[in-house]
């Protein structure tokens, strides 16, 4: 899985525009291709980690209602009264989800990777406007050439 600080990482290097500006311009179409290949496999992670998601909420589901067999609550190593002897009313459940650290684990993970894609999102849209940046630094030195 590809972490935000890797991202960073290769952006901060990324980032650099090559002093040639003839070799920097043919370096956008591979940047572009790079970071659209990163955003790819973190759409994917992020369905899979939803899709995980899906799957241990009803699995919390059934085992705060009750529903969920002994043997099942064991092979989780949950605790066998996630109530602790207290009744619990149908409205209340609510804050026994939202205190899950399971399921709050879950949505961490899936928060980050969204955070993941928001970054490289961004990266791509610099990479997208980069020609802008070389023709400024042409026309720059233009101006200090006298041309």
């Amino acid at each position: 899985m590809i972490d935000l600080e890797s991202i960073h990482k290769m952006w901060k290097e990324d980032a650099k525009i090559n002093k040639k500006l003839d070799d920097a311009s043919l370096e956008t179409p591979v940047l572009h291709a790079k970071y659209l290949e990163i955003i790819g496999h973190l759409k994917m992670q992020k369905r899979r980690a939803e899709n995980a998601q899906k799957i241990l909420l009803k699995q919390k589901w059934l085992y705060y209602n009750g529903k969920m067999s002994q043997e099942e609550i064991a092979e989780y190593g949950w605790d066998f009264d996630p109530f602790q002897g207290l009744k619990v009313l149908k409205g209340e459940m609510e804050y026994y989800y939202e205190a899950d650290t399971d399921i709050q684990k879950s949505e961490d993970k899936i928060q980050y990777i969204k955070t993941c894609i928001d970054t490289v999102y961004e990266i791509i849209e610099n990479v997208k406007w980069r020609h802008q940046t070389i023709g400024n630094m042409i026309k720059w030195r233009q101006f200090e050439a006298g041309v």
